[in-house]
This record gives C-alpha cells, sequence and structure tokens, in this order.
C-alpha cells in the first residue's frame, strides 16, 4: 500500500479529534444495541406472530428460530421516477435470494422518492431538500420494528440515498448494504439536450423541439446519464464501501445487474451478528470512509449538493466534518474523470473506459484514499479495484482494471485533467459559500461586477426575457435558503445566464440557494451562510454595489464601504406565499428546525459550527 498523502493523513486526524466526543457518544449507542444479540427474539409471542403473520409457512417457521437471519428491505420504489422504476421486481427476487442461504427477506417499509428534475422551478422543489430528512424518518419507522438482522436500502437519486444513510447509521448496529439499480442506456447527448435548452431560452426552438430533446435524453429506466447528484451518490456509495465493487454504474434489467443484486442479498446474511463477520455499519463507516467519500467527490468533480450531503450524513454517524475539510482535500485531490457536466460524457461512457474500479485503484496508488477501511465486502479497499461480469456458465466474478479504456474520460492520477478538484470555499463580508470550478471557463475564475438583486428565480427570468440583462452583473437571489423556502435548487437560471456568458458578458450568480449538481459553466457562489432569511450579509446588498467574486484566492466580497456597510439595515421579504400550497404548509416544523447549509441543512442534532464537537 503507497503512503497516504499527508494532507489526507492531517484532515482525517482534524475531524477524529474535532468528533472525538460526538463519535464516543454514537459508539458506545449502537455498542449497547449490538449486545443485546438477534432483536426479534426479544418479541412477545403476539409481537411476534404480528411480525411474521403474512409470510409463506416456510417462512415463519424460519422466523421462530433463533438463527435464521431476517433481512429488512427499505425501498424507495415507485414508478415515476426512471431511476427507481427498475426497483419494482426487487422484494421478490430479494426474498428468493435469501431463501438460497437460509434466511428470509422482508419489505420493512418504503420512503418517498421525488425528482428535482420533475419540480424544477416548482413549487414543490420546496420540499426536495426537507425530503431528505422525511426519508430518513420514514426508514426509521420502518426499522423500528426491531425484527431485522441486516438491511437493504434501496435508493438512487438526490435526496433518497442521503436520507437512507442518515437512517442506517441511526440504526448504526445493524449491517446494511445500500443496492443501487443503474443508469439508462445512453440517449441523446447532453451537450445536444443543453444547447436544446438555450435554443429555447432565446426563442429559437420550440416547445415542442425542447419536449423531444429531453424526452429524447430521459427516455428509459436508470438513472439519468448526466453526473448530477444521483449519479454522485452512487460514486460515494461505492467508495465508502457500501456498494459491493463495481455495482454502481452496472445497466438495469440486465443478468448482471441481477446477479449482483442476488450477490448483495448473500453478502447482507453474511455479514449479520449470526454469522463469522459480523459488521454494523455505524462501526464500519468512520472518519476514514468519509474523508474517501469527499476525495472520491472532488476526483470525479461530483455535484455540489454532496457539500450538505455529506456533511449531514457524517454527523448521523457523530463524525463532525466542515466545509474546511472539503477545501483542504480539493487543493490536493486531482480531478480524474470528464463527465458531464464536467465534459461530453455520461456515466456509461465513464464505467466503460474503467469506471469506479479504476478510479479508486489509481487513488489507492497514488496515496489518495484510505485503503483500509472496513467495507460491506471485507477488509480494505483492494477489492474495489474490480470490475464485475459474468463468466461463461453465468457466474459473478470480478476482474481487477489496471488502466482505463478512454483517457478522454477517466485518467490516472499521474495524468488528471487538473491538479486539484474544483471545489473552493469562498469567504468575505458576505458570509460562506463554496462554488464548483471543473467546469468553468479559466477566464471566469474571477468576476468583478455589479449587482443585480433579485428575490425569485422568475424574476431573473423575466428580466432576462425583456433583453434587460444584456451585460456584465453578479445576479443576487436571496430567500432561497433552507429555513426561507427549503433551499430549492435554482436550475432554471443556468441556461439564461449560460446564453449571457456565452455572449461575452461577464456574469455570475450568488445565492443562499442551491444550483443543479448538473450546473457549473457559470461561476456560482452559493450555499451562501447565513442566509438573507436569518440576517445574512445578502439582505445588506443593493442594486449597483460591486461584487467581486473570486474563485482563485477565495473570496466573495461586497466592495462596499465599511462604514456604510455597517449602517445598513436588513432587507426584508414577504414569503408567505410559498410557504402554502403543494404540501408546503405541512413542512413548516422543518423550516422552522433546519441548521445552516455549512452544517449539513440538516433538522437532526445541534447545528452550531462553533460548537461542532457537542453534535
Amino acid at each position: 500500500m503507497n503512503t497516504l498523502h499527508p494532507v489526507v493523513a492531517e484532515v482525517t486526524q482534524r475531524i477524529v479529534e474535532r468528533s472525538r466526543h460526538s463519535r464516543d457518544a454514537y459508539l458506545a449507542r449502537i455498542d449497547e444495541a449490538c449486545s443485546k444479540g438477534v432483536y426479534r427474539h426479544r418479541l412477545g409471542c403476539s409481537n411476534l406472530a404480528h411480525a411474521f403473520a403474512a409470510s409463506s409457512e416456510a417462512d415463519k417457521s424460519a422466523l421462530r428460530g433463533k438463527v435464521t437471519p431476517n433481512v429488512g428491505i427499505v425501498t424507495a420504489y415507485n414508478d415515476m421516477l426512471s431511476a427507481h422504476q427498475p426497483y419494482e421486481p426487487y422484494p421478490q427476487q430479494i426474498r428468493e435470494a435469501a431463501r438460497l442461504v437460509g434466511a428470509v427477506a422482508q419489505v420493512a417499509g418504503g420512503v418517498p422518492a421525488m425528482c428535482d428534475g420533475i419540480t424544477q422551478g416548482r413549487a414543490g422543489m420546496e420540499l426536495s431538500l426537507f425530503s431528505r430528512e422525511v426519508i430518513a424518518m420514514a426508514a426509521a419507522v420502518a426499522l423500528s420494528h426491531d425484527t431485522y438482522d441486516a438491511a437493504l436500502m434501496l435508493g438512487i437519486c438526490d435526496k433518497i440515498v442521503p436520507g437512507l444513510v442518515t437512517a442506517a447509521l441511526s440504526f448504526g448496529h445493524l449491517p446494511t448494504i445500500f443496492v443501487p439499480a443503474g443508469p439508462m442506456p445512453s440517449g441523446l447527448s447532453n451537450d445536444k439536450k443543453s444547447k436544446v435548452r438555450q435554443s429555447y431560452a432565446e426563442g429559437k426552438a420550440t416547445r415542442e423541439d425542447l419536449l423531444e430533446a429531453e424526452a429524447g435524453a430521459y427516455h428509459a429506466p436508470g438513472t439519468c446519464t448526466f453526473y448530477g447528484t444521483a449519479n454522485s451518490n452512487q460514486m460515494l456509495m461505492e467508495i465508502m464501501g457500501l456498494h459491493l465493487p463495481g455495482a454502481s454504474f452496472v445497466s438495469p434489467n440486465t443478468p448482471l445487474r441481477d446477479a449482483l443484486t442476488r450477490a448483495a442479498v448473500y453478502r447482507a446474511v453474511a455479514i449479520t451478528a449470526l454469522g463469522n463477520e459480523f459488521t454494523p455499519v455505524g462501526r464500519m463507516v468512520d472518519e476514514r470512509t468519509i474523508v474517501n467519500g469527499v476525495i472520491g467527490l472532488h476526483a470525479t468533480g461530483g455535484s455540489t449538493n454532496q457539500l450538505m450531503h455529506l456533511v449531514a450524513m457524517a454527523r448521523a454517524g457523530g463524525i463532525v466534518l466542515t466545509l474546511e475539510d472539503f477545501d483542504a482535500l480539493s487543493a490536493v485531490v486531482p480531478l480524474l474523470a470528464r463527465v458531464y457536466p464536467n465534459g461530453s460524457a455520461d456515466v456509461n461512457h465513464f464505467h466503460h473506459a474503467g469506471g469506479m474500479p479504476f478510479l479508486i485503484g489509481t487513488l489507492l496508488d497514488a496515496g489518495l484514499l484510505h485503503g483500509d477501511v472496513r467495507t460491506v465486502w471485507g477488509e480494505g479497499m483492494a477489492a474495489y479495484r474490480c470490475m464485475p461480469t459474468l463468466d461463461g456458465d453465468g457466474k459473478l466474478v470480478w476482474n481487477e482494471v489496471t488502466a482505463s479504456a478512454n483517457l478522454d474520460v477517466l485518467r490516472p492520477a499521474t495524468e488528471p485533467f487538473r491538479p486539484d478538484g474544483g471545489l473552493r470555499v469562498l469567504k468575505g463580508n458576505l458570509g460562506v459559500s463554496v462554488i464548483k470550478v471543473s467546469s468553468m471557463p479559466a477566464d471566469r475564475m474571477v468576476i468583478e461586477a455589479p449587482a443585480v438583486i433579485f428575490h425569485e428565480q422568475e424574476e431573473l427570468q423575466a428580466a432576462f426575457s425583456r433583453g434587460e440583462l444584456d451585460r456584465d452583473f453578479v445576479a443576487v437571489v436571496r430567500f432561497q435558503g433552507p429555513k426561507a423556502i427549503g433551499m430549492p435548487e435554482l436550475h432554471k437560471l443556468t441556461p439564461p445566464l449560460g446564453i449571457l456568458q456565452e455572449r461575452g458578458h461577464r456574469v455570475a450568480l450568488v445565492t443562499d440557494g442551491r444550483m443543479s449538481g448538473a450546473s457549473g459553466k457559470v461561476p456560482a457562489a452559493i450555499h451562501v451562510t447565513p442566509e438573507a432569511i436569518d440576517a445574512g450579509p445578502l439582505g445588506k446588498l443593493r442594486d449597483g454595489d460591486i461584487i467581486r467574486l473570486d474563485a482563485i484566492n477565495g473570496t466573495l466580497e461586497a466592495k462596499v464601504d465599511a462604514a456604510e456597510w455597517a449602517a445598513r439595515e436588513q432587507v426584508h421579504a414577504d414569503l408567505s406565499s410559498h410557504h402554502v400550497g403543494m404540501g408546503r404548509e405541512l413542512f413548516a416544523c422543518l423550516r422552522n428546525a433546519v441548521g445552516s447549509a455549512d452544517t449539513g441543512a440538516t433538522i437532526f442534532g445541534k447545528h452550531d459550527r462553533h460548537h461542532a464537537a457537542d453534535v
């Protein structure tokens, strides 16, 4: 094993020290749960009878005893989301596989799964971030029956995987494996789709043209093929050892996909407390695992949404991760993948070039990954260098991937696309924010221009349509944070800002909201903390103030006289229309309880970043 890079070692140790109190308390809690043995046999007879009443006679007989593992399935299946539709037959496949190895499997419960691609620009998007918390709680309800020896989590997309991870770590005494479903086949290229979107924004394409392009891109069961949050989730689950090796990007409804699903069941049974390889997920996922996730995000140019999700997931396991950790690691982890929006390839091209096995292998060779972590597959990351396939007899085997099959898509750490990970933390008198620079043009790393203030993304779109934005400016879209309106993604802003940038204007975005995991070509300082509704500095800005966004030096500042800035009053906004309709009134308690973006924008635990050790 190569020597671990000193910055990776240093950041990891910082996280260990910072998390010592909260991590020790967490481990003590799950160790106590582990010590109680097989859980369903603490149930009274009536309770247990309820638990297996609907099971087959064979399963009932097995569940009466004390030596048959019971695997709980938590599923995010619905047939409206292309990524989750392939999960429909999984429960039956899992039950059959479990019986083959002397176990039982039951669907413990379902969790909601919404699609940001459908709710973009709509009221439903204001529920999106909070759906992560609802998913965590729904999965906790499912597992709270306390009748399972292991769990299988069926989830793919944006908030779903982070919510399921949060629940899994809350039940850290259970072994847990995440079971993917894979991406849809490649359709209309992301570049062509993006061009039609921009043409439509300019009035050069019809709605029918746009719908035809979108339907050509999103055309089959499986995950969308661009490298947004959903596919970043899949990368994270593999590099954090929660998937089987090489499982993330195998297509749905194929013999190989089915074989990997069965193998996940067999492995879940093997790592219960009833076997010899007991692997409780709360012990398995430690500070090194979280650091590996951050490194994977940098090396692939992954979604900015993970800056919040990884912080929230880590905290569920008593681990305190900060934006400073992301920033420090980004400086030494090279960008090794070019997948849209960081390039023209999609995740299928990435997988065929060597995918996660090659990526993990080259990071291990460069000393940029903790190779000694525990995974659902066993000790160490060595097995994750290997790609699964079926041999001539249809048997599942793994072969090591030693070279990239396409250097335009995936490169070794010795020949990166860029020497750093492309994520920056920005600080200044406008607060703390983050920016993704891995797909930004080199001449847009610094933007200094007058502010144009908006309180709704629709206001910016309307101003663009009226021709009022054909100039250099910094768009400030404020009152978009988690406490204000649930922190919706502002993906609808990408086409107009992209058009203005292509016209030669120097434009940027500053917001306390989010941008899609599929964006990043226009400079965007996002997740600004504190948010405007929480007395954040964005509330002091006025139209015409000069803003300097400097992604090279990591600063975000309003160039306003200090005395004038200190004397300015906060602007307030009437957000009442965002708090009712489309179920938003039901989420008031979450808006009131949520923490800041830099602490994960979560309702769970304490949120004060200055007292992080007490989380």
